[in-house]
């Protein structure tokens, strides 16, 4: 049932599409008026192009249409009753036509919002972008990082077989993940030595300053702030009262945690050398399905092992 539901919430529009299309067939049969059900195939053809763009908005034109000449062939009488037959054609060619219009009008309409917001989230990505490298620019042990760790969040994401638009987030997510480090100080940020308990408190507190100052840019970036301001995480605590928190936390913040973990632990910092990239592995399997979730860290383990089967 639990995958029913999400099914139908990740493809609703093609269901709403779909189910108005069930409708409106039905209608011919219902409704004497025939003109009158023609008009109603304008329903589902702006919805597909409204909601999916110019190629289904179109597809939905065209199959609403062979729909109409099938129970024209099948029905002659409910169409051509009392009219003369050349001028129902006409009538029939004219709807057909303008459909197919609106369909593209539509779907060309939402494809350029479309082009317009991936424009501007691309800006603003790379802006975010720029500050996250200068942040990663004054401290020498962590230059590079991010680009890492979105490169590893982005392999992972492949093998998990997600789907191409929830890669492209994920990817970016990773990497501006640690984006509200920049509000923190950088004498912090550089210090030699471990760090203390406060100094620490203040590093953990990145993931919500980096939420909050990706909030402020609009909804261009929503679906990337749940998987910053979560990566840090853990996927399984030992109450059971974290359960429900366990299952709100994001697929991609999953991805991000044991990505960011693995680099990590294999770079250098001025108080620890780095580990080798096969000892890091191990560490990850050791706390799958505690601090990280099993099915990712079991994608990652795939793409270490050919890595390390090349070298």
């Amino acid at each position: 049932m639990e995958a029913f539901k999400q099914f139908i919430v990740k493809h609703f529009e093609k269901v709403l599409i779909i189910i108005i299309l069930i409708a409106t067939f039905i209608g011919t049969y219902l409704i004497e008026e025939k003109s009158i059900v023609l008009n109603f195939f304008y329903l589902p053809v702006v919805s597909a192009g409204y909601f999916l763009g110019r190629r289904l908005g179109v597809l939905t034109a065209i199959f609403s249409i062979l729909v109409v000449v099938i129970s024209t062939l099948l029905f002659p009488e409910a169409f051509f009753r009392g009219q003369d037959f050349f001028s129902t054609l006409a009538q029939l060619f004219s709807w057909g036509g303008f459909l197919t219009l609106a369909s593209i009008a539509v779907g060309t309409l939402y494809e350029q919002n479309e082009r317009r917001l991936r424009d501007l989230k691309n800006a603003y990505i790379g802006v975010l972008e720029i500050l996250s490298k200068y942040l990663e620019s004054t401290d020498r042990y962590t230059k590079g990082h991010s680009v890492r760790v979105s490169e590893l969040s982005m392999e992972i994401a492949i093998a998990l077989e997600l789907p191409r638009e929830e890669v492209e987030n994920i990817r970016v997510a990773g990497l501006l993940h640690d984006i509200g480090k920049i509000e923190v100080s950088g004498d912090i940020l550089r210090k030699a030595a471990e760090l203390s308990s406060e100094e620490r408190d203040l590093i953990d507190q990145h993931t919500v300053k980096g939420a909050y100052l990706l909030t402020s840019v609009g909804s261009v970036l929503k679906e990337v702030v749940p998987m910053v301001v979560s990566h840090h995480k853990y996927f399984m605590s030992g109450t059971a009262d974290r359960g429900d928190e366990m299952k709100n936390i994001p697929l991609g913040a999953r991805i991000i945690a044991v990505a960011d973990a693995f680099d990590a632990m294999t770079s250098d910092r001025p108080y620890r050398k780095g580990m080798p990239p096969w000892e890091a592995l191990e560490e990850i399997l050791k706390n799958a399905g505690k601090q990280f979730d099993p099915e990712v860290v079991e994608a990652f383990k795939r793409i270490m092992r050919e890595k390390m089967e090349k070298v």
